[in-house]
């Protein structure tokens, strides 16, 4: 399954398309979500937002179990309901939002979208709470622990960021997500060495991360360190230039 990362203000959402499944897994209403959904993106990344409503409300008629479409029609009625100011279409993204984690329960990219929402509206407090109970609920999860971290220091609350992040590489210590974003508060808040290390550790799991790529060029030569790294199974680590953040989905 491929993704298709749209931005929404200052924070991402992703379209999911079903691009990368193969023909003999889809078949019938399975398979017209799918085109249905690749074609809604399309229109999305077109700026055709109303068409690509229609398309995502089509996916979800064809397949109405299918928890991406949901989730799609939700983020693009997220992104029309706050650029045209109209507060139906943000109750609607809501409860489409809803009715993803309806169909299922661990959508990371569907609660990423309903947290912000929730920030955007002054309902923090019902953000925190959505990811908090998702945590609760999946203790052996990284996931909600990093999503919590991510909301954390979206709101300036590095240290409550930095301990979830730990939470979350407690029960997954090589989830290359929490390792970078955890390199990204060590590095903002002036380790440079141990977020040297972080990022280094999550590039050994996941080479094709070509922001953190840049993050290791970059404190590599601050720190004095001129040879690229070498993860532990000897593979050469990647450093082409990109820029800082925390890592794609």
């Amino acid at each position: 399954m491929s993704k298709l990362r749209i931005a929404v203000g200052r924070q991402s959402t992703q379209l999911i398309a079903l691009a990368t499944l193969c023909l003999s897994c889809l078949s019938g209403c399975g398979w017209a979500a799918h085109n249905q959904n690749v074609d809604g993106v399309r229109l999305y990344q077109q700026s055709y937002y109303p068409a690509a409503v229609q398309k995502f409300q089509q996916a979800i008629q064809s397949d109405p179990a299918n928890a991406d479409s949901y989730y799609n029609l939700a983020a693009t009625l997220h992104r029309e309901g706050k650029v045209q100011q109209r507060p139906a279409d943000l109750a609607q993204a809501e409860s489409y939002y809803h009715q993803c984690l309806d169909r299922d329960p661990n959508h990371k990219d569907c609660y990423r979208g309903l947290a912000v929402m929730l920030v955007e509206q002054g309902r923090s407090n019902d953000a925190f709470t959505l990811l908090e109970g998702w945590s609760q609920r999946n203790p052996v999860s990284p996931e909600p622990k990093i999503e919590l971290a991510r909301l954390f220091d979206e709101g300036g609350d590095r240290e409550r960021a930095k301990a979830h992040l730990q939470e979350a590489l407690v029960v997954a210590p090589n989830n290359p997500r929490a390792l970078s974003a955890l390199a990204k508060l060590r590095e903002e808040t002036g380790d440079p060495g141990q977020a040297l290390a972080n990022y280094q550790r999550s590039l050994a799991q996941n080479p094709y991360q070509p922001e953190v790529a840049a993050r290791v060029a970059a404190l590599q030569s601050s720190v004095g360190i001129t040879a690229p790294a070498t993860a532990p199974n000897g593979t050469r680590l990647v450093t082409n230039p990109a820029s800082p953040g925390w890592v794609a989905r």
